[in-house]
């Protein structure tokens, strides 16, 4: 094969997946994506089983051909260039760290099949047991290892060849929450460290708005919206997205009309404002606002925010915070996630007012 198809490289890479299909059968697993992937991010794929981000992932890493479409790096076409030639480093879901070799000798494994010297095999390897703090464990085999511990071990072996794009399918979903949240800031670190591209699988959405750049967000082997993890949280592109992405509470809306820059509705008799993000989207709207957007008060409240009567039907305490259960007037159930040090318990069968600020919430239509 000519050099030039060789792709492993130091610098991070850009890569562009245009019009790319898979189909298994008479599925499609994924549908027309189209997706630039910046030179040194992290994306994360984001969606519920069967979305269609993992088998994305595959035909990047060139383990599996797509049935239409192409995968364009740095200017070349590498649709039909094997997985060994792309030269990305790939993290498993289940480590895949070969049991019979110590930590050092899985680190330096993709090194030495490069046929890398000696002492920069050391070198390299010495500086990326450092890197992900397993001084002390080099002569351990994988079963001598926390789970923790061997993820790092994969990690290490990934990038110790230094790719230009890194790899990862859901590696923390064998983790307990502590441990993960350890390895999520660990990733986090090695991605500002190396500059590598990093493309991460998840369905854990704290876990995906946490350590990303930006977040492509699949489902039914659709792509449907890309963006930072603030822009898809707070202005999601459809009622999907907005709730997969964490709890929503939703306000149908009638009369809608717009009032220059902002859109308005009636909901049971009041008049509830919303920034017009988006253009008008029919008589047939929601209006969408967070639970930790809203908070429980008294009714007096400035121009610049919605308030609504509610009655308290319980609370779930969260420690740090407390969520309050909640249904208005007509029957619509509400959520309020509110810090616990900034109420008292509020009393089930209570009558409060729920406010929020007009540029917090949004709308979407009805059967989006």
């Amino acid at each position: 094969m000519p050099q030039s198809t060789q792709l492993g490289d130091s610098k991070a890479a850009e890569i562009k997946a245009v019009s790319i299909g898979k189909t298994f059968g008479a599925f499609h697993a994924l549908r027309n994506l189209s997706l630039d992937i910046a030179r040194g991010e992290f994306l994360t794929l984001l969606g519920p089983s069967g979305s269609g981000k993992t088998t994305f992932l595959m035909i990047l890493a060139g383990f599996t051909a797509p049935t239409t479409g192409r995968l364009v790096m740095d200017g070349e076409d590498i649709t039909d260039v094997p997985a060994e030639d792309r030269s990305y480093g790939m993290v498993f879901q289940g480590y895949a760290l070969f049991p019979h070799l110590t930590v050092e000798q899985n680190i330096a494994f993709p090194l030495k099949v490069r046929g890398r010297s000696s002492a920069d095999i050391k070198r390299k390897v010495g500086e990326m047991v450092a890197r992900v703090g397993l001084s002390g464990h080099e002569k351990k085999l994988p079963a001598k290892l926390s789970g923790g511990q061997q993820q790092r071990v994969a990690l290490a072996r990934a990038l110790v060849f230094e790719p230009s794009v890194l790899l990862l399918d859901e590696p923390f979903s064998a983790l307990d929450k502590n441990l993960r949240e350890m390895m999520q800031q660990e990733v986090k670190r090695l991605h500002q460290e190396t500059g590598t591209t990093f493309v991460f699988v998840t369905h854990d959405q704290s876990e995906a708005l946490a350590l990303s750049s930006r977040v492509a967000i699949f489902n039914h082997g659709e792509l449907l919206q890309v963006g930072k993890p603030q822009d898809v949280y707070e202005r999601p592109g459809n009622r999907f997205v907005a709730e997969f992405l964490g709890e929503i509470n939703l306000l149908p809306l009638d009369a809608l009309r717009l009032e220059g820059d902002r859109a308005a509705g009636q909901f049971e008799e009041r008049t509830i404002v919303l920034n017009r993000t988006m253009p008008m989207i029919g008589s047939d709207a929601v209006a969408a606002i967070r639970p930790e957007h809203m908070t429980i008060g008294t009714g007096q409240h400035s121009a610049d925010r919605n308030a609504i009567t509610c009655r308290v039907e319980g609370a779930t305490y969260f420690g740090a915070s407390t969520k309050y259960h909640l249904r208005t007037r007509t029957g619509t159930s509400l959520a309020v996630s509110m810090p616990t040090a900034a109420t008292l318990l509020i009393a089930p069968q209570t009558d409060v007012w729920v406010s929020w600020p007009v540029h917090q919430g949004f709308l979407l239509p009805v059967g989006s």
